[in-house]
């Protein structure tokens, strides 16, 4: 399941449903509006493999790593939302939920950054890896 935070503007939710990327968004099908941001990390493990797609960096962190649920920061503009949720969703090494599980992801316009649970080091890909 995939699950947008609040800060993803309504035209990039539009855009996702277009491409029929299936999503759920905090505060209107998943959770409740204005949920803060320990109230999302205790709802995530409570949803059946949910992936949540944040422009908060706050949601970076190797200590949120988890085996329930999948963390991805999206480091680009706003409008930029959509096609980096399509982009993530697509790479090979993220491509299903049994590979993103576990995982904190930081996506950029350079390459994605990775914490797994349990590593002892961030691993860099390229989008192209």
């Amino acid at each position: 399941m995939n699950i947008l935070d609040e800060n993803v503007l309504e035209d990039q939710r539009r855009l996702l449903r277009n491409w029929r990327v299936p999503f759920r968004q905090i505060g209107y099908e998943a959770g409740w509006k204005g949920m803060q941001d320990d109230e999302i990390i205790s709802f995530l493990p409570g949803l059946r493999q949910p992936t949540l797609f944040t422009l908060d960096r706050d949601f970076y962190k190797r200590d949120l790593c988890h085996a329930r649920y999948s963390l991805v920061y999206l480091d680009v503009k706003q409008l930029e939302g959509a096609m980096f949720v399509r982009r993530v969703l697509g790479h090979r090494a993220l491509d299903t939920k049994a590979k993103r599980m576990g995982t904190v992801v930081r996506a950029s316009h350079t390459r994605l950054v990775v914490w797994r649970l349990h590593a002892e080091q961030e691993i860099h890909l390229g989008w192209d890896d």
